[in-house]
């Protein structure tokens, strides 16, 4: 997955203007107490990240 698609999905999700801010601010435990945007920063791959949004945000299975 590149970034362009987490993003994508991320505003699929949570709408274009609160994906960045969401993605900015909730932190999460499996992250390594860090946001999504900060571990994007840190070079985790977008795939890793997606499935901890997609576990905090509890979405259906169809948008794993």
């Amino acid at each position: 997955m590149r970034h362009t698609e987490f993003w994508s999905r991320m505003e699929q999700a949570l709408g274009a203007g609160y994906a960045r801010s969401w993605a900015d601010q909730f932190v999460m435990s499996d992250l390594g107490g860090r946001t999504a945007s900060e571990a994007l920063d840190a070079g985790v791959p977008p795939k890793q990240v997606w499935a901890s949004v997609w576990r905090a945000l509890e979405l259906p299975a169809r948008e794993r």
